[in-house]
Parts: structure tokens; sequence; C-alpha cells
């Protein structure tokens, strides 16, 4: 069973790219969007956690920037319904963390921000999730903000500066550091302080 994979990066297509190791052996890996963003360019050394997905007409390799990723990869496909591909959409638009905050905060609805994942299936994999998963990993600076609905401060604000055209990613970090440091904000405050935050930075 193949785990890990390093080597240099030949091409990309779609949402899998080629990795040539040093013993001249191609992958085909398969990847999330976040970490297929974030593809050097061709001839860049690249690696991968690996967890690999046997079936009757294929042996496909799912990929990872963490072991962590990767075992979150392996709960999801547990699931009934969650296939592969299902479970590779899920963590391109959430990183293991965020699962984990959406079990805590209780938000299934959050899930039917995936493609192809309707109410009916995110109420499923949710009720999945919350026995699988191990939320006691989740790091303390995450933002389990209180007052109102849970974490409701933190989405209202992350969706905020998405509409101001800041990236998911970059916001999200920022929004976590500004409600450590002040919980008790609300989404105004919270808004403005990561604007700030994001002022400075660049």
């Amino acid at each position: 069973m193949i785990a890990y994979v390093e080597g240099r990066l030949a091409e990309v297509a779609g949402n899998a790219c080629v990795v040539v190791t040093d013993g001249g052996v191609g992958y085909e890996v398969f990847v999330p969007g976040h970490t297929l963003s974030r593809l050097p360019d061709k001839g860049g050394r690249v690696s991968f956690f690996i967890s690999t997905e046997v079936r009757e007409d294929a042996l496909e390799l799912y990929g990872f920037a963490t072991w962590d990723e990767r075992q979150t990869f392996i709960v999801l496909t547990s699931i009934s319904k969650v296939g592969a591909k299902t479970g590779l959409a899920i963590l391109s638009q959430f990183r293991p963390d965020d699962l984990r905050r959406l079990v805590v905060e209780d938000d299934v609805l959050a899930l039917t921000r995936v493609s192809g994942i309707g109410k009916k299936t995110a109420q499923h994999i949710f009720l999945e999730l919350k026995y699988k998963l191990k939320v006691e990993d989740l790091p303390a600076a995450a933002p389990l903000v209180t007052g109102g609905a849970p974490g409701g401060v933190f989405r209202d604000a992350l969706a905020g500066l998405a509409n101001l055209g800041y990236g998911e990613e970059e916001a999200s970090h920022v929004l976590k550091e500004v409600l450590h440091g002040e919980p008790d904000l609300d989404v105004g405050g919270a808004l403005r302080a990561a604007l700030r935050a994001l002022a400075r930075g660049r």
C-alpha cells in the first residue's frame, strides 16, 4: 500500500498531478483544490501523504500535504455514500480543523457548500463525523465564538471579507487570530479588526 510519494512535479491536469520519483516512476495523484493551487512550477519538488483507493476497475492515489488531512480523508471515505471524489471535494472546501469546528458548533448546513452535497446527505455525513472525528484535536486557538449562534461571528465576518475580495484562506487565518485575542467581538468589530490586520499585512 502506497502511503507517501516524493519527487518531481511532471504534469498537472484537472485535480491531479503527476509526480516522478527519483527512481523514475511516475504516479498520478489526486489532490484537494487548495493543494493544487500551491503546487510549484513543473520540475519543482513535491511530496504527499497518500491514501490508496482500490476499486475493481482502478487503483487511485489521493495525496495530502499533512498526515492529519490524509487521516481525515480516510474517515470521510469510511462514511457510506461518501466516495473518494466526494471526500476530496469536502477537503477542498474544509481543512480537518474546519470539519472539527463544524462538529463542535453543530453546523450541519455548512457541508451543503460542497458541490453535490444536499441537505439530506449533509445531515448523514455530519452525524457520522460526530462519532468519527476527534474534536479534542481542535487547536485551542480555533475561534469557538460565544454569543448568538455558535461560530456565527466567525462565519459572518468571513463571508463579509469574501465579499470584499479577500481569499478564504487568508481571511480565515486573520479572523482566527483576531477572535482568539478578542473573543467577545461582534461581526462588525471582527470585520474591522480583520481589515486592519489585512491592511498591515499588505
